[in-house]
């Protein structure tokens, strides 16, 4: 398993998640950041003066994934963010070890192995509270 971080443009969220959409890949986590990249921030002209903005608002997407998808991921997200300028993004991937899903308790030991630990007893308060 794999996990993949792209770091994007803010205006190219929709035409990425649509792409990845419409490849089968429809989890992942979209965080807000700051950063700067090899343009090192930029400057805009506001009321007649010279304004350096050093730290540019981007988006973090996460994506987990066998590895056999990797590549179609990274292909399919590159050709969606790209706008041919300073400032498009990077993307890196790094191995997962284990995940586990918390609403089943299942333990993915690896892409094909999976083992499911013991449920814990519903709490009396809160099965009270749906009851009622």
């Amino acid at each position: 398993m794999k996990k993949i971080e792209a770091i994007i443009r803010p205006e190219r969220l929709e035409q990425v998640k649509k792409a990845l959409e419409e490849s089968g890949f429809v989890a992942m986590t979209i965080t807000e950041v700051l950063g700067r990249g090899e343009q090192k921030g930029i400057k805009l002209q506001y009321r007649g003066g010279t304004m350096e903005v050093d730290l540019l608002p981007k988006l973090k997407l996460e994506i987990f994934l066998p590895d056999k998808d990797v590549d179609t991921v990274m292909e399919t997200i590159c050709n969606s963010a790209r706008t041919g300028k300073f400032g498009d993004g990077r993307i890196f991937v790094s191995p997962v070890e284990k995940s586990g899903r918390v609403r089943t308790g299942e333990l993915d030991i690896n892409d094909s192995e999976s083992i499911t630990v013991a449920k814990q007893p519903e709490d009396a308060a809160s099965s009270s509270a749906i009851k009622a």
